[in-house]
C-alpha cells in the first residue's frame, strides 16, 4: 500500500522551478515614463482647477500654433481661459526644489543649480503667436500666468504674486482662485466687461481653427525639443562633461565664452 501511496507523491524535483528573467528597463525609459506620469497627474490637476471656474469662462487645452520665430515652427500652449474680463494664457511645470528667478532674467534656477528659460519669456512667444490671430483690439487682454506644483517653492519677485499685474506665478491648487481674484480686480476698474459673449465665441473659434491637431506635427515638434535637451557630442571645456545642443549653441552664440564650450555649472566661472 505504501508503495502505491508513494506513487502520488510530489517531490521538488517532480516540479522543476521555472526561472524567469526579468528584461531590464533602460534607466532613462524609467524616468520618462515617471515624468510622464507626473506631468499627467499635473494636468489633471489643473483641469480639475479650470472646471470650478465660473460659467461664463472657457479653456482650450493643449494648443500647437504656428510660430516662425520658434525653432520649431510652432508654440505649444498648455492652457488658455477665456473669460468676459480678460485671456489667461497658463503655462504649467512640474519642477521639484526651490525655485529662483526675476523679471530681469532670461533664465531662472532650480535648486541655485539647474538652469531653466523664464517662463513667462517662453509664455511671452505664446501670447505673441495668439495675437496674430486676434484683431489689435483684443490685444490688451492677456494675462500671462505661470502654475508651479506645490513640489516646489518660489523664491521670485514679489510683483509676480500680485493680483494687479499681467504676470501671476501660483501653484496649480490657487490656479482657479487667482483668476477669480483677477476678474474681481478688473470688474472694479472696468464698470463693463472688456469682452462680450460673441467677442469670446469668435476668439475660440479662432484659437480652435488654428490648432495644429495633426499628430505627425505634434510628434515632430515634440522631437525637436527633445533633441535640444538630449546630450551632444560635445563636452565642457573645463570638466569634459557631455553637454546638451541647447547648451552647446548658447555657448558657440555667446561671446563671452570666445567659442568655447561650458557646462552649467562652469558658465559662471567664466568671467
Amino acid at each position: 500500500m505504501l508503495s502505491f501511496l508513494s506513487l502520488f507523491k510530489k517531490t521538488k524535483k517532480d516540479v522543476p522551478a521555472v526561472q524567469t528573467k526579468q528584461k531590464e528597463v533602460p534607466k532613462s525609459k524609467t524616468n520618462e515614463k515617471v515624468a510622464a506620469r507626473k506631468g499627467e497627474i499635473g494636468e489633471y490637476k489643473i483641469n480639475i482647477q479650470l472646471d470650478q471656474l465660473p460659467k461664463d469662462c472657457t479653456y482650450l487645452s493643449d494648443l500647437m500654433l504656428k510660430n516662425p520665430k520658434s525653432k520649431s515652427g510652432y508654440s505649444q500652449i498648455d492652457h488658455v481661459v477665456l473669460t468676459p474680463y480678460g485671456i489667461f494664457v497658463i503655462e504649467t511645470k512640474n519642477y521639484q526644489g526651490t525655485i529662483y528667478g526675476g523679471k530681469d532674467r532670461k533664465t531662472w534656477l532650480v535648486n541655485g543649480k539647474f538652469k531653466m528659460m523664464n517662463p513667462f519669456v517662453q509664455n511671452y512667444g505664446h501670447i505673441q503667436s495668439l495675437k496674430l490671430l486676434l484683431d489689435h483690439k483684443y490685444h490688451d487682454s492677456f494675462v500671462s500666468m505661470v502654475s508651479f506644483t506645490k513640489r516646489s517653492t518660489f523664491k521670485v519677485d514679489a510683483d509676480y504674486r500680485k493680483i494687479a499685474s499681467n504676470e501671476l506665478i501660483m501653484y496649480d491648487i490657487e490656479l482657479s482662485e487667482f483668476i477669480n481674484r483677477k476678474i474681481s480686480v478688473t470688474k472694479i476698474q472696468h464698470k463693463e466687461p472688456l469682452l462680450s459673449s460673441g467677442d469670446l465665441q469668435g476668439i475660440y473659434q479662432a484659437f480652435s481653427t488654428a490648432n495644429i491637431s495633426d499628430p505627425h506635427a505634434r510628434k515632430e515638434h515634440n522631437e525637436l525639443l527633445k533633441k535640444e535637451n538630449t546630450p551632444s557630442d560635445s563636452k565642457c571645456n573645463v570638466c569634459n562633461k557631455t553637454v546638451s545642443d541647447k547648451v552647446k549653441n548658447f555657448c558657440l552664440t555667446n561671446q563671452k565664452f570666445k567659442g568655447k564650450i561650458y557646462c552649467y555649472e562652469h558658465q559662471k566661472a567664466v568671467q
